[in-house]
């Protein structure tokens, strides 16, 4: 309890921060956003052609790559994570918004501004006890149980880094939905049927 309460404090501290820079941190956080993307994509690439050439290994010269499988697993957490805050900025995550849709304009942007500040708190949550066990895989220099013995420390990191990416994300979409004249959304055109208000 002791650490949800310190890391409450820092959350808050934080959001004051980003709120005072806010235009600075939208702005590297766009750029954080694009090259994440970008690793994602070519980390989904690379595991296309190391699973493709797995098949082709196993099946047409009877040679299997070592460790593939836990090669291709310890792969899915950045492909997943490093292109999760880019997916909050563009509004493609999955919501469902028939009640949202129901209230006056007003009510809709109280809505809208509760549940990210309450994802915010969950996710810097998740930020905070994902670093944590990634710190202990760095620390025991753990690696995949079988051959050619992949550390695990690498994937991890990239959990902690998406949760705490998204949670600065909605972060300033709830300054954009509060003082949209003050902080503009700065998200791409393209946001979709879920852009906020």
């Amino acid at each position: 309890m002791y650490e949800l309460g310190i890391l409450a404090v820092v959350v808050v501290a934080l959001m004051a921060a980003t709120t005072a820079a806010a235009a600075a941190v939208g702005r590297a956080l766009h750029v954080l956003e694009h090259v994440l993307l970008a690793g994602s994509v070519v980390v989904i690439l690379f595991v296309m052609g190391f699973v493709g050439a797995e098949v082709v290994m196993r099946y047409v010269f009877n040679a299997p790559i070592p460790g593939h499988l836990e090669g291709s697993e310890l792969l899915m957490p950045m492909i997943v994570f490093l292109a999760l805050s880019y997916t909050q900025a563009t509004h493609g995550h999955v919501g469902m918004d028939l009640l949202l849709d129901a209230l006056p304009s007003g009510a809709r942007r109280f809505a809208r501004s509760g549940t990210l500040l309450v994802s915010i708190f969950v996710c810097a949550i998740l930020a905070y006890f994902s670093f944590k066990h990634t710190y202990q895989l760095w620390l025991y220099d753990d690696v995949t149980m079988t051959p050619p013995y992949f550390p695990t420390w690498p994937p991890a990191a990239a959990i902690p880094l998406g949760y705490g990416l998204i949670a600065f994300r909605m972060y300033l979409q709830v300054l954009s939905l509060l003082d949209p004249r003050r902080f503009p959304a700065g998200e791409p055109a393209s946001a979709g049927p879920h852009a906020f208000e």
